[in-house]
């Protein structure tokens, strides 16, 4: 006889991480993994007033498609306002940031080029450390070491003042590795492949 496993409707799909502090939700429509590394794709639920700092990528581009609401990217010192439908691309080493200044929930989709494992591990693990209580009220991870690890698998640069860190980022994601934090951070929070 077969077993029918009904979910419940409340339910979160499997494939769904939300981060309590931020009021985000991102769901894995196609890893890394799952397109032979041509690309990550992700749909992400935006708060009102949520979004992310300045920032670039050495070796994939974003692309931003509004599903709901309204969404706006800075890209190089512009402000692009998305609805429903619309799309901007952030190419490689172009200073972007994403955010909702709308008074309400905005959705969208973001297609990484080419696909980033280590992107996908970042937000699993932040995410992960948020549900924990073990990051600042931004979703910033608390320790250190942690920060330095997630800096060094995201893909993600830093700009202006901000950029000094980075080597002091990179030394304790390094440190984080040696002392099996890394390792432990992918037992713990690692679930979407």
């Amino acid at each position: 006889m077969k077993t029918i496993t009904k979910m419940n409707t409340l339910e979160k799909p499997a494939r769904t991480i939300t981060n309590p502090l931020m009021k985000d939700e991102v769901v894995f429509l196609e890893t890394s993994r799952e397109s032979g590394g041509r690309y990550t794709l992700v749909e992400v639920s935006l708060a009102a007033g949520a979004g992310n700092p300045l920032h670039y990528h050495d070796d994939f581009s974003e692309e931003f498609t509004c599903i709901s609401g309204e969404l706006s990217i800075e890209l190089n010192g512009k402000i692009i306002r998305l609805s429903a439908g619309e799309t901007a691309v952030a190419p490689a080493r172009s200073k972007h940031r994403f955010f909702n200044q709308s008074q309400s929930e905005c959705r969208f989709q973001c297609r990484i080029a080419p696909g980033c494992p280590g992107f996908e591990q970042t937000l699993q693990i932040t995410y992960g450390l948020a549900r924990d209580g073990k990051t600042n009220k931004q979703g910033v991870p608390q320790s250190p070491l942690i920060l330095g690890y997630m800096f060094l698998i995201s893909g993600t640069r830093l700009t202006g003042m901000m950029s000094a860190i980075e080597p002091l980022l990179k030394w304790f994601g390094r440190r984080a590795i040696a002392k099996g934090i890394a390792a432990d951070l992918q037992r713990r929070y690692i679930t979407i492949h």
